[in-house]
């Protein structure tokens, strides 16, 4: 299938490894123009190089935290110098420490706001307004499967999620009339350094080992397995094309059929 996505301009933020790397390679593939985002740029520098042997029209790395405001405005206005504009935009950031509601720090709720809720949306406001003037644009989130089905034991991810995602459901009513689609893709159980830490913690409580938490936890996904990082982008890309343009204000899962509602 012709994705239409050859020489469009994608901001991919979190991309130096786990579900946003995938996202990133799969538009490499796709011939997109690349930049990247991430904590240290040594190791932006390596991945654009390896996107750029995929495919990619052009992959530069601008590193970038989610911590404030004025991260989002320096990584947009990169962005923009580097690739002329973006007509795509990956929210992507890293997920906050676990635990559940009974023993939730409410100390953390605002600096993990931060990260998950406003500065997504702070980027968005930024990039959004020459998506609408040229009428094509794509957002979308890697969320979570916890938007729709809370997870065990993520309690601030649970929260915090559910903010974004009715930000986005709302935006998308208000732009898809612009050509400028939103949309949320949740992964389930995939294995990422995220996915193992999160093993990890419910071990330390359970008196488990990871392997055994994953074990466990994959008995309860009717696929009968964790996901991987490549099974993930491949849904991204497709989104991102021109075939998806009807395609607006959804959450497409990938998670092994682990959430047992529609």
């Amino acid at each position: 299938m012709e994705l239409g996505l050859k020489g469009k301009r994608a901001l991919v933020m979190g991309a130096s490894k786990g579900l946003g790397r995938s996202v990133a390679d799969a538009l490499a593939r796709e011939g997109a123009h690349l930049v990247i985002s991430g904590r240290t740029q040594a190791t932006l520098d390596v991945a654009a190089a390896e996107l750029r042997a995929l495919g990619a029209a052009s992959a530069n790395g601008i590193p970038a935290d989610v911590v404030d405001n004025a991260a989002m405005d320096r990584l947009a206005d990169g962005a923009v110098a580097a690739m002329g504009g973006v007509d795509i935009l990956i929210l992507n950031h890293g997920g906050p420490p676990p635990g559940t509601a009974l023993e939730m720090d409410e100390a953390l709720l605002a600096p993990w706001f931060q990260r998950i809720v406003a500065a997504p949306i702070h980027i968005t406001k930024r990039l959004l307004p020459a998506m609408r003037a040229q009428k094509f644009g794509r957002i979308i989130n890697v969320g979570s499967t916890g938007m729709q089905q809370p997870i065990p034991n993520l309690v601030l991810s649970n929260t915090l999620r559910a903010a974004v995602l009715g930000y986005l459901k709302t935006l998308s009513a208000e732009v898809a009339g612009d050509g400028v689609t939103v949309n949320v893709v949740a992964p389930g159980a995939i294995r990422t350094d995220r996915s193992l830490e999160t093993a990890a913690s419910l071990g330390a409580k359970t008196g488990k080992s990871i392997d055994e938490v994953i074990a466990e936890r994959s008995k309860t996904i009717p696929a009968q397995r964790y996901g991987t990082a490549d099974e993930y982008g491949p849904l991204v890309a497709f989104l991102c094309g021109v075939p998806a343009a009807y395609i607006t204000g959804e959450i497409m899962r990938a998670d092994g059929g682990m959430v047992r509602g529609f």
